[in-house]
């Protein structure tokens, strides 16, 4: 992506690994939030899993102009690295009145992966309002593994978010977080363009990492959740910090001792 590197920090970037989202509010331009509904409309080619970024949106295409927007880029080049690869995308339209939601669910298979993640981005070109439903996210649920709709059952989640936001509005999240369309009760139609992306490098230090060493990074990995349970809490944590040292090569890197404690294995040490 040829572009002014807008890189997150690490602050940022650990807020994502607690949190499992990040958003960029109203950061895509009018004339292009207005061009969005004709090209949504008019149709989008299908893109084979895998494809790079290049080939899958040609240069001058309305989706190689979004994720070519310095904010956008920066995000996901701090997140997925540099390159990354278009799994699929898909414009979700919900209906006026349609009196229906998604169920809540993470999307694909039971994903087991440690040291890797995909991203999916979600544009919309509208303001959301409350009454137009909006996309249901559940912070902090993203390393908590499902297969797809095993959340499906659940209603309502204590501390759960329903998007409202301003025109031009890119949300980033982990592929493992629980969400869900909401039922759009206005007279509009409300659309959310969506794009997954698969990392190519190792995701390795890939943000500005001049504030690594701040204190705010272990703050924002100890943050929690209403829906937590005290005991369930810590395995979250304990779920971040591990996704942590894996982005740092730090394999020390520990909070509250969490993960020390509970991979000690001095046995192993005294036969090395």
């Amino acid at each position: 992506m040829s572009t002014t590197r807008q890189l997150l920090n690490s602050v940022q970037v650990a807020r994502f690994v607690s949190h499992g989202f990040l958003r960029l509010d109203g950061i895509v331009p009018r004339e292009m939030n207005e061009e969005a509904l004709g090209v949504f409309a008019a149709g989008l080619p299908s893109v084979p899993y895998g494809t790079p970024v290049p080939k899958a949106f040609p240069e001058g295409s309305f989706a190689r102009r979004l994720v070519e927007l310095a904010a956008v880029a920066g995000a996901l080049e701090s997140l997925v690295g540099p390159d990354p690869a278009v799994d699929h995308h898909f414009v979700h339209s919900r209906l006026p009145r349609e009196g229906s939601a998604q169920p809540l669910h993470a999307d694909a298979l039971i994903d087991v992966r440690t040291d890797a993640f995909d991203v999916q981005l979600m544009y919309y070109p509208q303001e959301v309002t409350a009454d137009m439903g909006g996309t249901l996210v559940v912070p902090g649920s993203h390393l908590r593994r499902t297969n797809e709709s095993d959340t499906g059952r659940y209603q309502n989640l204590l501390g759960q978010t329903r998007l409202t936001c301003p025109a031009g509005t890119v949300m980033l999240l982990h592929h493992g977080i629980w969400h869900g369309g909401r039922r759009n009760d206005s007279d509009t139609v409300r659309h959310m363009y969506k794009i997954r992306f698969n990392p190519t490098v190792p995701q390795v230090r890939l943000w500005d990492t001049a504030d690594l060493d701040s204190p705010e990074v272990a703050s924002e990995l100890r943050h929690t959740f209403p829906w937590y349970e005290p005991a369930t809490g810590r395995l979250e944590i304990h779920n971040r910090i591990r996704l942590w040292r894996s982005l740092t090569a730090d394999p020390e890197f520990d909070v509250d001792h969490w993960v020390t404690r509970i991979s000690n294995r001095p046995a192993l040490r005294s036969q090395a």
